[in-house]
């Protein structure tokens, strides 16, 4: 796309939208039992004082609030079994809530499946097998459309415009690639459905750290854009350098909540989880 201007790249004001889906702010209140001050009022999507856990296994969320705001990153970081992974899981219905509830743009979500919750907006990237190894670049984004009807050149110039490696290598496998290159695929694909809010488990997990800020500066960039973006982190310390809003998770529930520059300036929290 020689001679275009990326949209993405102006940092002051970017008021480019159309890629997601146009849509109101629902009128949200936390729970009663949450035990602390929860700004959800414009919250896109919420998962409020969720308890649950896999099938018929013991609980491993206990009380846990997640909240992501239009135009924020909230990521959800916290030591190894915390029940990050867990959280976002829950949110996209991939494990029973046996207490709580989801809402995404107002309406409770709650018990609707993974698949339906795509339809209604959400955009979820997966930590692994998250992209169609034997399928060309171009063929992954094309089935990330798949719920759409219309046109999708214009979402498929967005994302070669925001990755413009893989407009490079739209016609090579995409098992062929980086790792890195795997993880733009993986999120270019869930761009491609217009989502309301996108989640991402772990999206630098595997990737050295030069391709990790890359990745980070992608994230930025949609996020500009106007889409909600929740994410699990393994590197905290990064993650929280970009973020709007970070949850720490201890043992499934919320240990601290804040903004993430309040968590990297939180001594507890630099001792605990960041190395001091």
């Amino acid at each position: 796309m020689s001679g275009t201007t990326n949209p993405y790249q102006n940092d002051r004001g970017n008021k480019d939208a159309s890629i997601t889906r146009k849509g109101g702010e629902g009128d949200m209140v936390p729970s009663p039992g949450t035990g602390q001050a929860m700004n959800t009022a414009n919250a896109f999507l919420i998962g409020d004082t969720m308890t649950g856990g896999y099938g018929n296994g013991p609980d491993i969320l206990h009380d846990c609030t997640i909240a992501v705001n239009p135009g924020e990153i909230a990521v959800i970081v916290g030591p190894n079994g915390a029940g990050k992974s867990t959280a976002m899981k829950a949110v996209f219905g991939m494990l029973n809530v046996r207490q709580g509830s989801v809402r995404l743009d107002g309406e409770d979500i709650t018990n609707l499946t993974p698949q339906a919750r795509v339809a209604k907006g959400m955009g979820f990237v997966p930590q692994t097998s998250n992209i169609f190894a034997s399928l060309t670049v171009e063929e992954n984004l094309e089935m990330g459309a798949f719920i759409r009807k219309g046109d999708i050149q214009d979402t498929m110039d967005q994302v070669y415009t925001l990755f413009p490696i893989l407009k490079e290598k739209r016609h090579q496998a995409a098992g062929e690639l980086s790792g890195g290159q795997r993880q733009q695929v993986a999120v270019g694909r869930a761009l491609m459905t217009k989502p309301k809010v996108l989640m991402l488990d772990e999206p630098t997990a595997g990737v050295s750290p030069i391709v990790m800020d890359e990745l980070f500066d992608r994230i930025i960039e949609v996020s500009r854009t106007g889409i909600p973006i929740l994410m699990v982190e393994q590197n905290a310390r990064q993650a929280l350098e970009i973020a709007d809003k970070g949850y720490v998770l201890v043992q499934g529930r919320n240990a601290h909540t804040g903004t993430g520059k309040d968590l990297l300036a939180d001594a507890q929290v630099r001792r605990s989880f960041l190395g001091g």
